[in-house]
């Protein structure tokens, strides 16, 4: 099934998972910051904790979050942020905060350091503790909303599509846990489009990522789309079968479930040669 002829009237009518447009990507920043915003403000209203799952892909939301949660003086006591996913390094270790690629640095620098939250409140996988992810799930009664991205080959969080030959249902793999892995080939290569200007080998090839159990159990998804190389996987995920070998895909048995599109990311995924 190909969909590079879907226009954007088709795709928005014929979604099997809800999309919401918004006209820029400006925009699509504050209107994910207001999303958390909102649902921290009512949490706390009612005595309860907030509990998402957050990424580092898209970006530009944590200072806008910021800006609102210290203008308000929101109390972020009861707010916990389980982090999607980090690099590993060649022995399977976090790289460096340092690093530019740091997802750990890059929280630090965007949110934690901006913000007056506690330190046991920012929940990070680690790699040999990979199960405390689902017990503090769990402790923390569930996942409120799980916020994020759509990787080029429709992954969430990291949570690569196996090999075509790879022996496993889907059902297994929308079961799978957070957990140590290596990076496809796909992945690595537009990764390093956007953050390393097409130097591949700059990209790392081992990852832990929170599981495909765990992002689909939360009570929301709302994941948002603001790559133009990500018009295509767009319709794949949302007009396309149910499948391991598009995991966003499987969004569309979710309960509560919602992609947000920058105006562009709605647009036929046109070949063009120049």
């Amino acid at each position: 099934m190909t969909f590079e002829n879907v226009t954007r009237e088709e795709l928005l009518k014929n979604s099997k998972t809800p999309l919401r447009i918004v006209e820029t990507e400006a925009e699509m920043y504050e209107d994910m910051a207001q999303v958390m915003f909102d649902a921290i403000t009512e949490n706390n209203a009612a005595g309860k904790n907030t509990v998402f799952i957050v990424p580092v892909g898209p970006i530009g939301q944590y200072r806008i979050l910021a800006e609102k949660v210290n203008a308000a003086k929101t109390d972020l006591s009861h707010v916990y942020f389980i982090n999607m996913d980090e690099y590993l390094d060649e022995n399977d270790q976090p790289i460096p905060l340092e690093h530019p690629l740091s997802f750990i640095g890059f929280m630090n620098r965007e949110w934690y350091d901006l913000v007056d939250m506690p330190k046991e409140n920012r929940i990070f996988p680690e790699p040999g503790k990979e199960e405390l992810i689902a017990r503090r799930i769990e402790e923390l009664g569930g996942v409120d909303i799980s916020f994020g991205g759509v990787g080029i080959n429709g992954h969430i969080a990291f949570n690569e599509p196996p090999e075509q030959d790879e022996d496993m249902t889907d059902e297994e793999f929308a079961a799978l846990p957070t957990r140590v892995l290596s990076l496809t080939r796909e992945t690595r290569t537009i990764n390093s489009v956007t953050a390393a200007n097409g130097y591949i080998d700059y990209i790392p090839k081992r990852c832990i990522t929170v599981g495909m159990k765990d992002i689909l159990s939360a009570k929301k998804i709302r994941f948002y789309m603001n790559r133009t190389w990500q018009k295509g996987i767009a319709r794949k995920i949302t007009l396309g079968p149910v499948s391991r070998f598009a995991p966003a895909s499987f969004f569309q048995q979710h309960p509560d479930a919602s992609i947000t599109l920058v105006s562009y990311v709605a647009e036929p995924p046109v070949g063009e040669l120049h």
